[in-house]
């Protein structure tokens, strides 16, 4: 983490310890499970002041969401991973919403608040009478993040999104695997994930056109756009090219040697990502880069399986270890493939403050997965946000923060 930092500024009179870009900024966070407590966690690992609404009794679905849970030293309430996983810096209130009193509450922290993020299915706060038309009419600059699972709007807007089935309808699965009859999910909640970022690169860009124009608009994404959004070259492979990808295991299917290869004892991976590259390779093994039927890239591609022969057979007698130096020394781009336990006990991990050690409520001292961005000042002096907090119990700030709506803190 960046040199020390003040702690910062009050947001409308609550104080935080958590300094950043986002130090002035509001956040009402009536999101749960995944898409939307990812968002407000970035605002938050920014500075936000993030205000996460839960339902009293048992919270976020996610608090649920186990194994593996873990009790605090002496027993008490067991903490969930999973929720551990997406809500750092936030506070905790629990809000009935059906409530007249609680939602009176909340609507006192809409009227102060900068953003609010949502993901309920299309047409819920509406019911509630707790639509964004008449939020923002309460207070036209706030800046609304709305995220469903495949639109707000269209044919199958309002469809549940959960993210396994957004990876399948989306069309990642059929990319994934070791081929076209073996579809995998990622091995991440990718879909929900990603529809997390772009939810808070929408809010952001919200906030940005807010100072020109004093008001606030309405940002929507879904599972399905955020992964529609990264097909990346898979997409216009099909839109432009006309060509279907399909799922081909570990190996590019635009660049050959691009991909994992076996070694004596285990296996690399090589992105050979260029001819220049291809020529350093062959210069290193003793393979002659002018080789009929493997001069070019696409040569290399459409004789996919022999490339790869080819690269496994003068792999055959080095041990992963070795071969790794070896390819460094060539200049060639590779690495292994690590458990999680190996990355989190990895130096670079840690250099790059990846690791996050926070005070938690109950279970004291806890290591998180830190926030993958740093920043640094025009004198190369790091101003990264410090001061993280850990993930809240359930309501764990609910009397401060009534207080605070109340004029009493």
């Amino acid at each position: 983490m960046g040199a020390d930092q003040a702690a910062r500024p009050d947001v409308e009179g609550f104080p935080s310890s958590l300094s950043g870009p986002l130090s002035d900024v509001l956040v009402v966070d009536l999101s749960r499970a995944l898409a939307g407590p990812h968002a407000t966690m970035m605002l938050g690992d920014l500075g936000a002041r993030v205000v996460k609404v839960e339902a009293p009794g048992h919270g976020d679905d996610t608090r649920g969401w186990g194994p593996p849970f873990v009790t605090p030293d002496g027993g008490g309430e067991r903490e969930s991973t999973y929720f551990l996983s997406a809500n750092r810096n936030k506070e905790s209130i629990a809000l009935d919403l059906k409530d007249p009193a609680d939602r009176a509450v909340l609507l006192d922290l809409v009227d102060r608040a900068d953003v609010i993020v949502e993901n309920f299915r299309t047409g819920v706060l509406e019911r509630l009478g707790l639509g964004l038309d008449r939020l923002q009419e309460r207070n036209p600059r706030l800046v609304a993040l709305s995220i469903t699972g495949f639109g707000h709007d269209g044919p199958e807007g309002g469809r549940a999104g959960y993210d396994q089935i957004a990876q399948g309808e989306a069309g990642l699965m059929s990319l994934t695997g070791s081929g076209p009859e073996d579809p995998q999910r990622v091995g991440t909640p990718i879909a929900d994930v990603l529809a997390g970022m772009y939810g808070a690169y929408g809010v952001l860009a919200a906030l940005h056109e807010r100072e020109r124009t004093g008001r606030g608009t309405v940002v929507r994404t879904s599972l399905l756009a955020a992964v529609v959004g990264v097909h990346a070259f898979q997409g216009t492979r099909w839109t432009v090219g006309g060509e279907l990808g399909q799922a081909q295991g570990n190996h590019h299917p635009s660049i050959a040697p691009y991909g994992l290869f076996r070694c004596s004892g285990g296996a690399v991976q090589i992105a050979v990502g260029s001819e220049a590259l291809w020529a350093r390779f062959c210069a290193a093994f003793d393979l002659d880069p002018a080789q009929e039927g493997f001069t070019t890239n696409p040569e290399r591609v459409s004789r996919r399986a022999e490339t790869i022969a080819l690269v496994e057979g003068v792999f055959a007698d080095w041990d992963a270890e070795q071969l790794l130096a070896k390819l460094a020394d060539a200049g060639i781009p590779a690495g292994k493939v690590r458990t999680l336990d190996e990355v989190y006990d990895w130096d670079q991990t840690a250099s790059q403050g990846l690791l996050l050690d926070v005070e938690h409520a109950t279970l004291g001292t806890v290591t998180l997965p830190g926030p993958p961005l740093r920043f640094f000042g025009a004198d190369g002096a790091e101003q990264t946000p410090t001061g993280h907090r850990a993930p809240p119990t359930l309501d764990q700030h609910g009397t401060a923060v009534r207080d605070w709506v109340r004029g009493e803190a």
